[in-house]
């Protein structure tokens, strides 16, 4: 039997949709699509410029503003380094740059690299429900800050950050907001203007596209400028060199065209199948909880504290047929308590008790039980091989 993939929030399958448009293109485009002077640059130039607007459409922005990159790790590296270097560069004093303790490694690995550039780094708490207190934000804000960073929907725990409220707090500030949104991209709602945003990371596959391709929005007006963080020919305005993958982008385009069109209703199918799983979960394994319940989150991201006495580790080395993470795959080499549940006080045994269950767009309600009866099955297996042996 195929195992029961609940790990989306790592990455997506890509959608059947997504898969013909990347297919197609791979086998129509033979030419760079930075080659214009002949037909066949023009018609890979064209496929490129149609994903560019699917893109853009997708989270409110326009279609000049999308700058396309390798995935939302390099999107967020541009953004907060490439902001804060050209502020520089043109003589501002602005050197504070500011982020959320919870944010993806990422993000504050590329905030603290700042600090070595003269920049001042500063990691702002959130409270135990996973949220910014605007408060804190803006008494950060009161020292001149060059960039803020603060993700929108959190990768693994899926609370969701109230960014109209905190984007005009740093508007008012006269700070660029950047905000990683690729979780949030395709399953929520997002517009960059309402959230009052200069710059937004995405990644295609984290939406039901294929790997290796994202974009950053880089808002025009007014004008966000950004040092480059490699040398080339200049494409993607001057911001991001290399030849763009072509068949890459139409995947990517046709998967924002189909959330866009199917946003509500995947948002209600992950509300529908995330009931099922916690309705089942209480009744064959009692004593669960989910991290941060009282706090507004995505509907396809759970962080799942487990019964007193047993560990996540353990339990995921029992668990069989259901394929579930520990936390962000991008620390899964590192097998200690999530610091993103530690950053909103939960103590290393509540943290070490969590795991991270993620369904999406083709889980079933069905899938869903029998995840839930095969989590208590593996917590059973967990707590009969802590018991001591009796002596033969």
């Amino acid at each position: 039997m195929t195992a029961l993939y609940f790990d989306h929030a790592a990455t997506t399958p890509c959608d059947p949709r997504a898969r013909k448009a990347l297919l197609d293109a791979l086998e129509q485009e033979n030419a760079n699509p930075h080659s214009t002077t002949h037909a066949s640059g023009r018609a890979a130039a064209q496929m490129v410029e149609q994903a560019r607007a699917d893109v853009a459409a997708l989270i409110g922005a326009d279609t000049r503003e999308i700058i396309f990159t390798s995935g939302a790790t390099e999107s967020n590296n541009l953004a907060i380094k490439g902001a804060a270097r050209h502020l520089a560069s043109m003589g501002s004093v602005r050197r504070r740059v500011i982020t959320l303790a919870t944010e993806h490694k990422c993000v504050l690995q590329s905030v603290s690299d700042l600090g070595a550039e003269g920049f001042e780094p500063v990691i702002l708490p959130v409270q135990p429900d996973g949220r910014l207190a605007p408060e804190v934000l803006a008494n950060a804000l009161a020292t001149p800050t060059a960039l803020v960073s603060i993700c929108t929907a959190n990768n693994e725990t899926g609370v969701l950050q109230d960014m109209p409220l905190l984007g005009g707090l740093v508007q008012e500030a006269g700070a660029l907001l950047h905000s990683d949104m690729a979780q949030a991209a395709g399953k929520v709602e997002v517009d960059v203007r309402t959230m009052k945003l200069a710059l937004g990371s995405i990644s295609a596959h984290k939406l039901y596209g294929p790997k290796g391709v994202g974009a950053l929005y880089v808002r025009r007006n007014p004008r966000v400028r950004l040092q480059p963080l490699f040398s080339g020919g200049g494409q993607e305005r001057g911001f991001r060199s290399g030849t763009l993958p072509g068949f890459l982008l139409a995947g990517f385009g046709a998967a924002c065209r189909v959330a866009r069109a199917e946003l509500a209703q995947d948002r209600a199918h992950l509300a529908h199948v995330q009931a099922v799983l916690l309705d089942r979960l209480a009744a064959v394994l009692p004593g669960c909880c989910v991290n941060a319940t009282e706090a507004p989150r995505l509907p396809g991201i759970i962080s799942l504290r487990l019964p007193a006495g047993v560990q996540a580790t353990d339990v995921v080395g029992h668990l069989s047929g259901v394929e579930v993470s520990l936390g962000s795959a991008c620390s899964s080499a590192v097998l200690e308590p999530s610091y993103v549940l530690r950053a909103m006080g939960l103590s290393m045994d509540e943290a070490g008790r969590s795991l991270r269950l993620s369904p999406g767009r083709f889980t079933s309600a069905a899938d869903a039980e029998r995840a839930a009866e095969g989590l208590a099955q593996a917590v059973q297996r967990a707590r009969a091989a802590d018991q001591p042996q009796p002596p033969r």
